[in-house]
């Protein structure tokens, strides 16, 4: 089995694609497609049919999936980011 740098439950921010800066808790690991819902990126519609589940039917709202190598833990963002700010200062002589 193979082993990914998130979880389920972690925090994580979206660094490449259309939904790139975006912050969300992962809501699902999908291992065998190396993929990842993340709660409130990537939303998608799904147009219902009428059924005993869902009777009136409509247009439902749900996250979509991302790919494994777009979403990095928020907290080593946050320290990459500090470090990169903490780069361009100049050193006191």
């Amino acid at each position: 089995m193979e082993k990914f740098h998130v979880k389920k439950d972690d925090q994580v921010v979206v660094i490449a694609g259309t939904e790139r800066g975006k912050r969300g808790k992962v809501i699902a690991v999908l291992r065998k497609k190396h993929r990842v819902i993340v709660e409130g990126v990537k939303i998608i519609k799904r147009h219902q049919r009428k059924s005993q589940q869902h009777p009136e039917g409509g247009i439902l709202k749900r996250e979509g999936s991302l790919h494994i190598s777009n979403v990095m833990r928020a907290e080593t963002y946050d320290a990459r980011a500090a470090r990169r700010a903490g780069a361009g200062a100049p050193q006191p002589a």
